[in-house]
């Protein structure tokens, strides 16, 4: 089973980086390097929304959520308290 991490990721890489895996640390800053537009934001949402069976809020909308590949996992940990679970017993 996939991490939250490797899914993040391999969505990232997949749509916007076009396969290079070197491209993105897990703390790089989305709106620093550029990583996508407003669209991209867009599919990125609709991606966690899907992916997750969850609903955003406008409040949940901020860079402190969304901005690199580690900030979007602990905010699913804190939004979604079964993936935390799940997440520290794939580790085991």
């Amino acid at each position: 089973m996939p991490s939250i991490e490797q899914e993040i990721r391999s969505f990232i890489v997949g749509q916007f980086l076009l396969g290079d895996e070197s491209a993105l640390d897990n703390d790089d800053s989305f709106l620093e390097k550029g990583t996508f537009d407003s669209t991209g934001i867009l599919e990125l949402v609709s991606f966690l929304e899907q992916k997750y069976r969850i609903e955003l809020g406008p409040d949940e909308l901020i860079p402190e959520n969304l901005d690199s590949v580690n900030s979007l996992v602990r905010f699913l940990q804190r939004r979604v308290p079964a993936l935390a679970v799940a997440q520290a017993q794939a580790q085991r």
